[in-house]
């Protein structure tokens, strides 16, 4: 059942801490670590190119450009292609590609950011399925930083950003030092077009 906040700046998420059971969400958890190809790459934040602390993997029917580096398109999971049509399904929304981020224990994280990439349209839905060890997801207003939101993650849970979130809102993953477990998350959007489409 999700949970509604509605945010300023024309925003909103939901969020159900139980859109998979516990057993799905185990034996999803298990067939992605053994069973999808994992890379770690170099982005580019403030113009330097790191690596990113965490690993990635993805499935989707075009190519996909984010921090510098472009994701070719990749033959869907079978698993994978399932869940992203019962997440369509419930969302009544379609999407086309899944970016999987791994982060292996606390010190992996994924810094303020905002998926913006104009392929993927003006107000995009953005559907993320967390797996493994909870870890903690915050927000905060691009106009204020002081206007934030934070979320505990669970095992099996679904947060879904909409509305304007992704041009009046930033979020992140922070580390958290004293988690030693993984956890991947899933991030379901609907691509338009190839890197460089426009509106």
């Amino acid at each position: 059942m999700f949970e509604r906040s509605q945010l300023p700046g024309d925003a909103w998420v939901d969020y159900d801490a139980t859109f998979l059971n516990p057993s799905e969400a185990d034996a999803l958890l298990a067939h992605l670590l053994n069973n999808l190809t994992w890379e770690q790459r170099h982005i580019r934040v403030f113009g330097k190119e790191v690596m990113q602390p965490r690993l990635i993997g993805w499935c989707g029917d075009l190519p996909y450009r984010y921090s510098g580096q472009e994701l070719e398109p990749r033959t869907w999971n079978p698993v994978l292609q399932k869940l992203n049509a019962r997440v369509s399904a419930l969302l009544l929304t379609p999407f086309n590609h899944v970016l999987l981020n791994r982060y292996r224990d606390g010190q992996d994280s994924m810094g303020w950011h905002a998926d913006d990439e104009k392929e993927l349209g003006i107000q995009p839905v953005i559907a993320a399925l967390s797996l493994g060890v909870p870890r903690r997801f915050t927000l905060h207003r691009k106009r204020n930083r002081k206007q934030k939101r934070g979320y505990l993650l669970e095992h099996g849970s679904l947060l879904v950003m909409g509305g304007a979130c992704q041009h009046t809102w930033r979020h992140q993953v922070p580390k958290m030092a004293q988690v030693k477990d993984e956890r991947i998350n899933l991030t379901f959007r609907w691509l338009k077009g190839p890197p460089g489409w426009r509106e």
